[in-house]
């Protein structure tokens, strides 16, 4: 039977105004494992208003001070640790995707609270010079009530990575997961409670996009929002946060590049490659989809890399053999498979792996790796985000070749380059548009550095210190010395 849970708001867990639930499913069978509250515009304005009240009288940014936010943070990230296997069981079942990679992702989530955590005691302003008769001073205050919505393909990651630099401000949060992958964060909102977080100030509702999400957007005590997901929400969600001139950061969708120079070192570059663009199922904002080879080494790099893909094996992500799991829903299935059958028409097919024969698995969202290449940048499945497991592979003959294709499009997330060349390495880097560049590796992001994209990939910057300026306002405080 499946688990009926409810949400965190106000300190308290809670069903939706009017009894109304979502169903949970395993994407691994299909098969449905919960149903949390369906939240509508009542619920979320109780929420907001919820953490309104606990910005505005001190609860967090003032009467909790700087020292006790980072104890109770850091209790966070203990708690965290402590459930890692269990949490990281319940992603996997949320999501699909291995359970090695989701212990991976737990990990990091206790790491992103231990860090900001550290932040709470270490947000400071300026004294800029303005003559001897006055003095100016530049405080940081929190920005406020931050509305966060966080997508399906890193739940708890994503969540702690808007969460924990938002708590370290002194904000207070709606969290709003995806439909599709609530169950950690529900989990998160038992933990803060755990640690000693006010009521008030850590809000979960779950529930659909439009009814849950939609009048966060709308909520006039709403003072920002930060949101991961598709270029259209993105824009959709700029448009309505524009009437109130509320504050949006941005971090949305990816068509990167992998640039294989012919001195690359293939045998890291091409696991590198092939783990940008199969790793998480593909779901990955920043996979680098778009592989663009030296002609010189064009056709043994394509066979190594379809030799690579022909060794994944697909399964439940709970099964220790599994590298890769299901996509996390029907919908997803049936759009990246729109995609590969796009691919057979403007493209020629070069590898297609196999789905799990486990009949227990047959009504599970697999989508096997595949390998197409092209001569064109031009094609569909290289212009567009999939958002699964799809790699299109592309030649390039020159330096001032492979950057027009790689800047030849209108995102900039991010971008890989293999080559033994550091100089040609780092002017590539430089000439590439993108947020994020990768010499020799792909997909690192370490929660000390910062993320973000360029172009539609986005506005704004999360991770390291760069994530803190999204929750903070500064002040200027003018003081006459003369009188």
């Amino acid at each position: 039977m499946a688990d009926a849970l409810t949400m965190y708001i106000d300190g308290r867990w809670v069903h939706a105004h009017d009894g109304a639930t979502i169903e949970v499913v395993d994407p691994s069978t299909g098969r449905v494992i919960a149903t949390v509250p369906a939240a509508g515009a009542v619920d979320v304005d109780i929420a907001v208003r919820a953490a309104r009240r606990a910005s505005d009288d001190g609860t967090w940014g003032s009467a909790v001070a700087e020292r006790e936010r980072s104890r109770i943070m850091f209790r966070m990230a203990e708690l965290v640790r402590e459930q890692r296997d269990e949490l990281a069981e319940l992603e996997v079942r949320d999501c699909g995707k291995p359970l090695a990679d989701a212990r991976g992702d737990i990990d990091e989530v206790a790491f992103m609270f231990e860090y900001y955590a550290g932040w709470a005691t270490k947000i400071s302003g300026d004294i800029p010079p303005v003559g001897p008769g006055a003095m100016s001073l530049i405080v940081k205050e929190p920005v406020g009530v931050c509305g966060l919505i966080v997508p399906w393909n890193y739940p708890m990651m994503m969540a702690a990575q808007k969460m924990a630099p938002a708590l370290a401000a002194g904000c207070t949060v709606v969290l709003k997961p995806a439909e599709q992958t609530p169950l950690t964060a529900l989990r998160l909102a038992a933990i803060a409670e755990a640690a000693g977080v006010p009521a008030g100030v850590v809000n979960v509702v779950t529930g659909i996009g439009a009814q849950a999400g939609g009048p966060l957007l709308v909520h006039p005590m709403v003072d920002k929002i930060s949101f991961t997901g598709s270029k259209d929400v993105g824009k959709h969600i700029q448009r309505t946060c524009a009437d109130q001139l509320k504050r949006v950061t941005l971090e949305l969708g990816g068509k990167s590049p992998n640039i294989v120079f012919a001195d690359a070192d293939l045998a890291v570059a091409v696991p590198g490659t092939c783990n940008g663009v199969f790793g998480n199922q593909g779901e990955v904002c920043s996979a680098g989809s778009r592989v663009f080879v030296d002609a010189s080494i064009y056709d043994e790099t394509l066979q190594a890399m379809t030799d690579f893909a022909a060794g994944i094996t697909l399964g439940s992500g709970l099964d220790p053999a599994t590298t890769m799991g299901p996509l996390v829903s029907a919908v997803q299935r049936d759009r990246v498979n729109g995609y590969i059958e796009s691919g057979r028409t403007e493209a020629r097919l070069v590898f297609e792996g196999q789905r799990p024969s486990d009949p227990e698995l047959s009504g599970g969202y697999f989508v096997a790796p595949t390998i197409f290449e092209s001569t064109s940048n031009t094609v569909r499945i290289a212009r567009e985000e999939i958002f699964g497991p799809v790699m299109t592979v592309i030649p390039f003959r020159s330096v001032d070749e492979v950057v027009a294709l790689a800047n030849d499009t209108e995102y900039g997330l991010a971008a890989a380059i293999w080559t033994r060349d550091i100089g040609r390495a780092l002017r590539t880097a430089r000439s590439v548009r993108a947020g994020v560049v990768w010499i020799n590796d792909s997909q690192p992001a370490p929660t000390e550095t910062m993320w973000g994209g360029y172009k539609q990939s986005g506005i704004g910057r999360e991770l390291g210190p760069y994530a803190l300026d999204a929750y903070l306002e500064s002040k200027h405080i003018y003081i006459n010395l003369a009188n």
